[in-house]
């Protein structure tokens, strides 16, 4: 990171900064990017103002996953920085581990329970990512390589070395790896129905949460979102609608909620789902044992960033769900 001589608006310590992206900082979130430079602001600060539009890069909006590339300017807002970053307002994250699928020296991969940040943000105080730093401080480097949703469990790469972080980060930006998830919809999917090629739209709701819905291709708002579907079987349901569908869902896009709105918009949501799904069928399924979303990262494929062998992983759906599907599946009808 450079800060650009003369680049400043105002004097004193909160005064609008551009800060120059090197090529060590190069493909990270524009958000985990500001975390780093701006210590002792609470993260929460962050993505306010990242929302607000007060930072841009190059000049333009930008969001907090975007990808910030080397040259890249970044302009930061007044903020003030804690005289004393050690008394902040967000809870120390605690020293935790995780379910490991895979380590080296270059990255690790875990199995990430649903409920979990995958970083602090947004009013959560901390993640996985801090997590496992607390755990490990003899670690010279950890970064998240990509991000599920909180309430999606299942596969989670880390890289252990800045080398290794670029490499993977241009697979996952050039769609070179392969990600599909394991998601229980409402009813029997048709088998025919293998791809769904819909734009979506991200929006914020009055109250500030963050939206996406489908919308018409001709939409200057729409982001294209590819993704693929197959009935890995179906499974009877004690509830009405009777049937349910275990789906194995690849994702060519990466778009924020895109499976979740994807299913949803082919009047199959996602068993759980809390913003986009069936509401009453989730209050009587919870009685029945689905207290979460069924949604579970479940094998990810990747060329290693050092010896560039092609790698699969496959994270065992978790327990909670595995009980679900067992308790509902004695008559299950397999599909080929």
């Amino acid at each position: 990171m450079k800060l650009i001589i003369g680049g400043t608006e105002g004097a004193g310590p909160t005064q609008v900064r551009h800060l120059q992206v090197d090529e060590e900082s190069a493909g990270q979130r524009l958000d985990n990017f500001l975390i780093r430079h701006l210590k002792g602001v609470p993260k929460t600060h962050v993505y306010r103002i990242i929302r607000s539009g007060e930072v841009r890069v190059n000049r333009a909006r930008a969001a907090a996953d975007t990808r910030v590339a080397g040259g890249d300017v970044v302009r930061v807002p007044p903020v003030r920085v804690a005289e004393r970053p050690s008394i902040d307002t967000d809870r120390p994250a605690p020293a935790r581990e995780f379910p490991l699928l895979f380590e080296d020296e270059h990255l690790l991969a875990l199995d990430k329970p649903a409920g979990v940040a995958v970083h602090g943000g947004s009013g959560v105080s901390f993640g996985v990512i801090e997590q496992l730093r607390r755990a490990r401080p003899q670690a010279k480097f950890l970064e998240l390589v990509h991000r599920i949703d909180r309430e999606t469990s299942g596969i989670l790469l880390v890289a252990k070395r800045r080398s290794a972080l670029v490499r993977l980060q241009d697979q996952f930006r050039e769609r070179e790896t392969g990600k599909t998830y394991l998601a229980l919809v409402r009813g029997a999917w048709p088998a025919r129905r293998k791809v769904i090629d819909l734009p979506l739209h991200k929006y914020l709701q009055a109250d500030g949460e963050r939206r996406v819905r489908v919308v018409a291709a001709d939409d200057p708002d729409g982001m294209r979102a590819i993704t693929l579907v197959k009935v890995q079987r179906e499974l009877p349901l004690v509830l009405q609608p009777g049937r349910a569908s275990l789906l194995e869902v690849t994702i060519r896009t990466g778009r924020t909620h895109q499976i979740r709105v994807h299913l949803a918009s082919q009047e199959h949501p996602i068993l759980g789902d809390d913003k986009y799904g069936d509401f009453e069928l989730n209050k009587a399924l919870q009685r029945h044992g689905l207290r979460r979303m069924f949604l579970h990262a479940w094998r990810l494929q990747f060329d290693h960033p050092a010896s560039a062998e092609r790698i699969e992983l496959l994270a065992p759906l978790a327990p909670e769900l595995q009980s679900f599907v067992e308790s509902q599946s004695v008559h299950a009808t397999p599909r080929v």
